[in-house]
């Protein structure tokens, strides 16, 4: 027996671990993996897989909403050329349109399911983001969209008799066998280590904000996987596409806070030091204008004033409306002593959404047969160069429908003989101990200034060789604690990050070199695979 991953995270015997028996695996605990597992065939067994609490990932922590068409005079064509306008060429138009069509049966769906979405007289109220030409965001709680959506979902995976989850468990690799995805290997201080066999496997583990210095995203955002997958050898692609979000709360020596796009969609401003509202020296969109514009003019902005941040400002909008809107965002900064109906708020852009992943087709279906994806994890063409505000929810709602239905379909016609593989990963000889805080904190620092908003060949190809250099000795280690194989993964996917944004030498959307500051057509208008050859 042969398998393409050439060595697993962790050393294990075929008599030392456990062995369980899954139609559909489920890998991530966010919208895209929930709603996938509620697609599956009652008649099939079903399993989650979280690497946390199943209400931490990035889709809890969605502050804006989820856009769809919802009021009558808004069009599918307007949300779809909206995207397309933020994403440009990139952007898959049929996939655009699939998407923007299916979502908002996706949110009444959420609806029937008891999400309490926001309403205004008996309506549901509509909010707009940068980058939108109508108002179409459905929100909840004000600022906690997220929150209440995956609420309802968890409550509704738990209700059905085929789904099990099992929360703080790590996945450490996918299993190949002959070309085929054949499920996971986990571990857990309940379970140990586990091979998870499936016919069928869902990967939707979210992002990798955490391999940056500054980010919105949740501790657990490590990338994870996007590394199984390139191990086990699927296709990723456009990783040089990380969307850094424009407005996170900057304090000093405090963790970084999503100010959501909404809060500049209700008519809040930016400022600098000075109070100068500088958004329209930059874009005539002001303050309204696409994240990766915001982000640069922030940027810019930021080294013209010499300051390490900018500020927002909501001082003339009425106060009530403010706290009732935003009472999430009221509270996180009021724990710092500003109250953001008077004070300016401080920000500056922070990793927000990883663009890039695994090439999916129109169903979730990978290039790894076995294994399907859906959400942030993946590259489906909905966002091109530039991800819309609040499209992150709807993609990971139709695309968990379809991979989940797919994989399901799939997985009727497999034949109900489960066998477990005779495989065995020997320990390596001990290496000398690392310091792996301090190795995280460098590769972090290195991403934030070399393969951050502002990319260029020398910074880029430094951060590469430092990636490498780092990766020949922790890979070498073989770790029995999550730090260790976090570490491990966050090198893998850094690596695909730099070296696909060195290899893109032009600017567009995202992606912003400035040694190429153009964008050109005639050479990069197309999709960049990873692993590059």
């Amino acid at each position: 027996m042969t398998t393409t991953t050439p060595r697993y995270l962790v050393p294990f015997h075929p008599k030392r671990v456990s062995h369980y028996f899954t139609d559909v695996l489920v890998l991530g605990g966010g919208i895209a993996g929930l709603r996938a597992a509620l697609e599956v065939d009652p008649s099939l067994s079903v399993l989650i897989v979280t690497k946390d609490k199943v209400l931490e990932s990035n889709s809890t922590y969605a502050q804006g909403g989820i856009a769809g068409v919802l009021d009558d005079e808004d069009r599918y064509e307007d949300h779809a050329a909206d995207t397309i306008t933020a994403g440009g060429s990139l952007c898959d138009p049929a996939v655009v349109d699939m998407v923007v069509r299916e979502g908002p049966a996706c949110i009444r769906e959420l609806i029937e399911w008891g999400t309490a979405f926001d309403e205004e007289d008996g309506q549901l109220a509509l909010g707009r983001e940068g980058g939108h030409g109508r108002s179409r965001i459905v929100h909840a709680l004000g600022d906690s969209t997220g929150r209440e959506v995956i609420r309802a979902v968890v409550e509704r995976a738990r209700s059905r008799e085929n789904i099990q989850i099992w929360q703080n468990e790590f996945t450490l690799d996918l299993i190949t066998h002959e070309g085929e995805c054949r499920g996971a290997l986990a571990s857990d201080q309940k379970h140990g280590r586990t091979l998870i066999w499936a016919k069928q496997t869902i990967l939707a583990t979210g992002g990798v904000g955490q391999i940056y210095r500054e980010s919105t995203n949740p501790k657990v955002a490590t990338g994870d996987g996007l590394a199984l997958a390139i191990r086990a050898g699927a296709q990723l692609r456009d990783m040089e596409f990380m969307q850094f979000h424009p407005t996170v709360l900057y304090i000093a020596g405090s963790g970084r806070s999503l100010i959501t796009e909404a809060i500049r969609g209700e008519g809040a401003y930016l400022v600098d030091r000075s109070g100068n509202r500088f958004m329209a020296d930059y874009d005539l969109r002001g303050e309204l204008a696409p994240r990766d514009v915001v982000s640069q003019a922030i940027v810019s902005q930021m080294e013209r004033t010499k300051s390490p941040c900018v500020f927002l400002s909501l001082s003339h909008l009425d106060a009530g409306f403010v706290q009732k809107r935003f009472p999430g965002i009221a509270q996180a900064c009021a724990k710092f002593g500003i109250d953001i109906t008077k004070d300016r708020v401080p920000v500056r852009p922070g990793a927000h959404y990883m663009i890039g992943g695994l090439t999916v087709d129109v169903d979730g279906r990978t290039t790894l047969p076995g294994l399907w994806a859906a959400g942030e994890v993946t590259s489906s063409g909905l966002h091109g160069a530039n991800r819309l505000a609040s499209n992150s929810l709807l993609e990971g709602l139709v695309y968990g429908k379809r991979s989940g239905r797919g994989a399901s379909n799939r997985a009727l016609e497999m034949p109900d003989r489960f066998t477990a593989l005779n495989l065995e990963n020997p320990r390596l000889p001990l290496s000398e101990p690392l310091d792996l805080e301090d190795i995280r904190n460098s590769l972090t620092s290195l991403m934030w200034r070399s393969a951050g908003v502002r990319r260029d060949e020398t910074g880029l190809a430094e951060a590469v060789e430092m990636i490498d250099l780092w990766s020949g000795y922790v890979s070498l280690h073989q770790f029995d604690h999550p730090a260790g194989w976090e570490l491990q993964n966050m090198l893998v996917v850094a690596r695909a990050i730099a070296q696909s944004a060195l290899a893109r030498r032009e600017s567009r959307g995202v992606h912003l070199r400035m040694d190429y500051p153009q964008t050109d057509d005639v050479h990069w208008n197309r999709h960049l695979a990873y692993p590059i050859t």
